[in-house]
């Protein structure tokens, strides 16, 4: 009689280990990317906060803009149809300059806020010329409320006359209040404001 001899083995063929280490490295390029998320995460509210920051701080030239302007008109308006170098304030407004000009910024005013930031502000008023907003060849941006009536091309008692601008009240001159500063990191915000003003 013949010895009994074991079946043979069948060679391993499990697949679960090329499966784990398929697993394991998509856990790896996942904690990688979770981590890139979180920094950049981190960053970005850390840069919202900073250009927070900053245009609080440029908040601060437009007020004093404004408090100068408001105080000015109610004392002295004449004193408006000139540039006022050492306040910052401009007669007059080129529209076909940009705030990144450096031209934009002549006769502009330094502030500081009290927390360490140099706020640039720089008041333009919104006319062509450097005289009263009434003067001749001086066109000015001025808005009044309208009351007229729907329906109505003409309320009684105004004028057809063609060739004159008419107000329904005292019509307000726009100023244009720009404010920047410049941060210590690189950045800078620039912020506007408009007011308008009876003068």
């Amino acid at each position: 009689m013949k010895p009994l001899r074991p079946f043979p083995r069948p060679g391993q063929r499990g697949i679960a280990l090329p499966v784990m280490l398929i697993m394991l490295l998509i856990l790896l390029v996942s904690s990688i990317y979770l981590l890139r998320s979180s920094n950049s995460t981190t960053l970005t509210a850390a840069n919202l906060a900073y250009d927070a920051q900053l245009a609080r701080a440029t908040d601060f030239g437009l007020h004093t803009g404004f408090q100068w302007l408001s105080q000015t008109a109610s004392a002295n308006r004449a004193t408006l149809n000139a540039n006022v170098a050492g306040q910052g304030y401009r007669a007059t407004m080129n529209p076909r300059l940009s705030v990144r000009s450096g031209e934009f910024w002549d006769g502009s005013r330094l502030v500081d806020d009290g927390k360490g930031n140099t706020i640039r502000y720089v008041i333009h008023r919104m006319c062509t010329l450097a005289s009263p907003t009434n003067a001749p060849n001086n066109y000015c941006v001025r808005t009044t409320a309208n009351t007229a009536e729907l329906g109505n091309a003409v309320r009684i008692g105004d004028s057809m006359k063609t060739d004159g601008a008419l107000f329904n009240g005292v019509p307000q001159t726009h100023f244009v209040i720009t404010a920047r500063i410049d941060g210590p990191r690189g950045g800078n915000v620039i912020t506007q404001m408009v007011v308008l003003m009876a003068i």
